[in-house]
């Protein structure tokens, strides 16, 4: 399909939908915004449009990323051919067919997956045609209370500015929630000597070197790929199971019934189904695999995990149960970590958040750590205290990143995420923002209003009474 039809689809679209409601929120003074967005990706573009959509004006959107990072992780640490995500599949059009991907995608009839760099073009292409306006470049640095409202401390070209909102969405990825997980074996390391794939790496600077990549899952095996295409001498990926997940546990709870009320199920159940994801770990998809296979100089270790890692030289030595190997450089393909404490922009009040650990005692054979850093979410994906009334602004924070796998069951923040937990969000916000400023609404329900029609537009059928013989 021609980028002009799209485009004209997409406003016929519009048209049929209708106007943007007006803004119904009354202004406060000294706020500046209703609602401020963290991240101007693909989550912070459709949280735009809902909001719009619901009603609510004055939102704005920060990104800390320059406007060549528009497109959040797709042009940058993503590096799969193929998003994991099918064509057909509800994303930030949020349910509007001619906002879709496929509808913008030129030759859908031969696609399976969504192609990376189409992704990234369509996300541009999104925000162009909802005039969708993000402010690069700006840094989030930390969250205020501030009575009623949130004081945000934002970062620009080195300079401090604080602006106030009524609430905030974390819509800032994976990097949101604590940042990448770097091994501990890996620690001691000499920066050099090592990066994670959520950093900018210079694969070129990789030709003729010998590469070990660590972790099983996708980004650890499109890492692994693009060193080689990249003329790599070898690539050993080691992983520490004795064999590739090739289940897609999450998967299996997709079914309409599970999916669209995954956060009303109990505790113990939303727990142990994390449990069960972590424990049978993250999948690569079977071309993410394929690949790096295709080179005869990729090499698989199975049951492999490093036990240290040290300097030899120039290099790096690795220990693992098949012996010592040395490596020119080292990419952890290791996942992220969830520990607000690390979030500059939450440090302050890190504390008062309640976390899974808090609220739930799991039998000892389902114990994980790492889980229960994850923060227990209420219904619209908002902080709740630890100790209720110390911290009553935390219900204006609202979580739509990976640290809500725990309480909501999918990877908050990818396409499949948007289709339930967007209308959510927004409906919590709006409900929210609607009985803070009660009175003011109640006021204009109850205000008078001025009538389609006066009684001339029906008097002359009105029946006159008593009845006649010719009328019986």
């Amino acid at each position: 399909m021609p980028q002009s039809d799209s485009d004209l689809a997409a406003r016929e679209t519009l048209r049929l939908i209708g106007p943007d409601p007006q803004n119904w929120v009354p202004d406060r003074e000294g706020i500046d915004h209703n609602v401020v967005i963290v991240g101007g990706g693909q989550s912070g573009s459709a949280f735009v449009f809902a909001l719009r959509r619901a009603g609510i004006g004055k939102v704005a959107v920060i990104d800390a990323a320059n406007n060549g990072g528009a497109s959040g992780p797709w042009l940058t640490s993503a590096r799969m051919h193929k998003l994991r995500t099918p064509k057909n599949l509800p994303g930030p059009d949020l349910g509007l067919p001619g906002l879709s991907f496929q509808a913008w995608y030129e030759e859908r009839e031969a696609l399976d997956r969504i192609p990376r760099l189409d992704w990234a073009a369509y996300l541009a292409w999104y925000r162009k045609v909802l005039s969708i306006e993000v402010r690069y470049q700006t840094r989030l640095i930390r969250i205020e209370p501030a009575g009623s409202h949130l004081r945000l401390h934002l970062e620009r070209g080195g300079a401090i500015t604080t602006e106030t909102t009524r609430k905030i969405i974390l819509a800032s990825g994976f990097r949101g929630n604590g940042g990448p997980y770097l091994p501990e074996v890996l620690r001691e390391l000499p920066g050099k000597l090592y990066a994670h794939t959520a950093d900018a790496i210079d694969f070129e600077s990789l030709r003729e070197k010998s590469v070990a990549v660590l972790g099983g899952a996708a980004s650890a095996f499109d890492a692994a790929a693009v060193a080689l295409e990249n003329g790599a001498r070898e690539v050993h990926l080691f992983v520490r199971r004795d064999k590739l997940a090739s289940e897609p546990v999450i998967r299996t709870r997709g079914y309409p019934g599970a999916y669209d009320n995954y956060g009303a199920l109990p505790d113990a159940l939303r727990w142990q189904q994390a449990v069960r994801y972590r424990r049978a770990g993250s999948t690569a998809p079977p071309d993410a695999i394929a690949r790096a296979v295709k080179f005869s100089n990729f090499h698989l270790h199975l049951a492999a995990p490093w036990t240290s890692a040290k300097t030899f030289g120039s290099r790096l030595l690795a220990t693992t149960p098949q012996g010592d190997i040395a490596f020119d450089f080292v990419i952890a393909g290791t996942g992220y970590a969830v520990d607000l404490r690390r979030q500059p922009e939450l440090a302050a009040f890190a504390d008062d958040i309640l976390l899974w650990g808090d609220r739930f005692s799991p039998l000892a054979d389902e114990r994980d750590e790492a889980l229960a850093a994850h923060p227990y979410l209420g219904a619209g994906h908002e902080f709740l205290e630890k100790q209720p009334g110390r911290a009553p602004y935390l219900r204006d924070i609202h979580v739509f990143n990976p640290a809500a796998f725990v309480s909501f069951g999918l990877a908050i923040g990818d396409v499949p995420s948007f289709k339930r937990d967007v209308p959510g969000v927004v409906g919590r916000i709006s409900r929210d923002l609607f009985l803070a400023d009660l009175l003011a609404h109640e006021a204009r329900i109850n205000a008078p209003i001025a009538a389609d029609f006066d009684a001339s537009h029906y008097r002359s059928a009105v029946w006159h009474p008593p009845y006649t013989a010719a009328a019986e």
